[in-house]
């Protein structure tokens, strides 16, 4: 396929793609997520100050709750999402695309400390590179996946402007590639057009516009346009 999904199929035996998250956006979520917390952490300190020894002690219990409380709460009661996963468009959920739990949204967050080892989310961060599907320690353990959460697009047909058989028997998954660019390459820029369609050069014999013309074609001929 032209994307990389996590493919899950229902008991009803319907295929879910699920848009894995990489470790970018990710880090990018946590970034944003952090500088909420440290602003919470500032106010409260500058207001827990004022009560002296007591103040201290009330302010060492919120700052364990901020940290780690803070995206257990949001992943387990607002729709698996923190407020940097949201800003990012990002979502948890189990590894069946159901939604995430109490349970592993404590797993995965309290393992935190073991993705963090030894400095800098170093073991989190190769967890990810290593996984297909960008899955940190924690996420493996938990049995969760952090998802690009999906927005609604028009769907654009292939523009019927040339129709060309493909030149060799596709297999249904190649087949069904095809068939996406032609539904989806609308949507992207031309130069992201001509990157996608260099990849099947072999099949469409050219790269470049040429390239993606032809692929447009094959796609109105997979879809039935004669």
């Amino acid at each position: 396929m032209l994307d990389t999904y996590r493919e899950v199929v229902t008991p009803e035996g319907v295929a879910l793609h699920l848009p894995a998250a990489g470790p970018v956006p990710r880090a990018l979520a946590w970034g944003i997520d952090l500088a909420i917390r440290l602003g919470i952490l500032l106010l409260l300190a500058m207001v827990l100050g004022l009560l002296g020894a007591a103040g201290q002690g009330l302010y060492l219990i919120v700052l364990f709750g901020v940290f780690w409380a803070y995206p257990i709460l949001f992943e387990a009661l607002w729709n698996g999402q923190t407020p940097g996963k949201k800003a990012m468009g990002l979502r948890v959920v189990n590894g069946d695309g159901a939604p995430v739990g109490w349970l592993p949204a404590i797993t995965r967050n309290l393992l935190r400390t073991v993705d963090m080892l030894p400095f800098g989310y170093t073991a989190g961060l190769l967890a990810c590179l290593a996984d297909p599907h960008g899955r940190r320690l924690g996420d493996l353990v938990a049995g969760t996946l952090v998802l690009h959460e999906a927005r609604e697009h028009q769907h654009v047909a292939a523009p019927i402007n040339a129709v060309l058989a493909p030149p060799l028997a596709l297999q249904p998954a190649e087949q069904a590639a095809v068939v996406a660019f032609g539904e989806r390459a609308p949507l992207l820029t031309p130069a992201r057009q001509e990157e996608l369609a260099d990849i099947v050069e072999p099949l469409t014999g050219a790269r470049g516009q040429a390239g993606a013309l032809r692929l447009f074609g094959m796609a109105n001929w997979l879809l039935g346009r004669r």
